[in-house]
């Protein structure tokens, strides 16, 4: 099979590698589309904490965010399983644990994450993964939906921590996949979704999707936010989210910046506020995928280009695929051919 291998922070390779066997417990997929993820663009600089952390380690397989269709099943798993279109948790714990026993393989310290910690990612025509991790996906969710079950887990995760519905008002800082994926999750419970941003462009496109409150951080307005959400990468955000947000509210953190971002606990403590972290979509994917099914939440404007193998590393180093639409999300078809690229 075709695969694509970083082999080094901004080197990479399109091989072709053996065929993923199905092992006891696991399954075989033939990859329809794989979502390009701002984790994999931190693997491919070098700035993953997890390289520095000794959980991940080059050469790797990058792809996360996946759809497919099972094509074989090992030992101890259900005929039943061969042919469904599936994606899959990225999360996978090692089952014994207290952390696991509790429903909490996500952030078990023993876990392996498909693509980004410990197992081969989905940027290949075939995937090997535990059945135990498979979410099966109705007809109404094709392969563009399918790959954004995983980001929209996150985010539904994050839109439900706010605790919103009618009647409140929510401000997400950051309109980015994760960003706009929550706001439309909130949008959904009919809360009144308010977008912070730092371009025009990012700001026109949370316009194009009919979010009317979209702001710069300069104009954001004195309106009383019952929730924040911060899905930006900006460092000095998390305290703007705490200063803005309503005594007695709740602040959602699920970016990452690039460095160390520091909030004042006092604000926190004297504004009665609750301050929630986001990892992971395990506990959010089913609720995801049947909100996609059943037309509540429509994140397909958000994907503005899928691409091929061959071109992943140029969307990872930033480059735009020509013809590109306004969204920020790139996919990968890994069935599309090989093209002839410069490197």
């Amino acid at each position: 099979m075709r695969a694509f291998v970083l082999t080094a922070a901004g080197a990479y390779e399109v091989l072709d590698l053996p065929a993923p066997a199905a092992l006891p417990g696991e399954v075989v997929v033939d990859v329809e589309r794989v979502g390009v993820c701002g984790t994999d663009v931190e693997f491919f600089t070098g700035d993953m904490a997890y390289l520095h952390q000794g959980h991940s380690s080059y050469p790797m397989r990058l792809g996360h965010e996946w759809a497919g269709r099972v094509t074989a099943v090992g030992d101890g798993v259900g005929q039943g399983w061969l042919g469904r279109r599936v994606m899959g948790d990225t999360m996978i714990g090692c089952g014994t644990c207290r952390r696991c026993r509790r429903g909490h393989q996500h952030v078990c310290a023993h876990r392996t994450e498909v693509g980004v910690r410990g197992r081969p990612g989905a940027l290949a025509e075939q995937l090997a993964v535990p059945a135990t991790s498979l979410h099966a996906l109705p007809d109404t969710v094709d392969p563009t939906l399918g790959a954004l079950v995983e980001p929209g887990g996150n985010a539904l995760r994050a839109a439900r921590a706010t605790g919103a519905g009618p009647g409140d008002r929510v401000l997400v800082l950051g309109p980015g996949t994760i960003g706009l994926l929550v706001a439309m999750f909130l949008r959904a419970t009919g809360a009144e979704v308010h977008l912070m941003g730092a371009t025009e462009s990012s700001l026109s496109f949370a316009r194009s999707l009919g979010f009317e409150h979209v702001w710069t951080e300069d104009t954001v307005p004195g309106l009383p936010f019952d929730s924040v959400v911060d899905a930006s990468n900006a460092a000095r955000l998390p305290a703007r989210a705490l200063d803005v947000v309503e005594p007695g509210g709740r602040v959602v953190y699920i970016g990452l910046a690039g460095q160390p971002s520091t909030i004042d606990t006092r604000v926190l403590a004297l504004k009665d506020v609750t301050a929630v972290g986001i990892l992971s979509a395990s506990p959010g994917l089913g609720a995801t995928i049947q909100a996609y099914a059943d037309g509540s939440v429509d994140p397909r404007p958000l994907v503005a280009a899928t691409v091929g193998l061959d071109e992943v590393g140029p969307v990872l180093a930033g480059q735009r695929p020509a013809g590109t639409g306004p969204g920020p999300k790139i996919h990968v078809d890994p069935r599309l051919g090989p093209t002839k690229t410069d490197r």
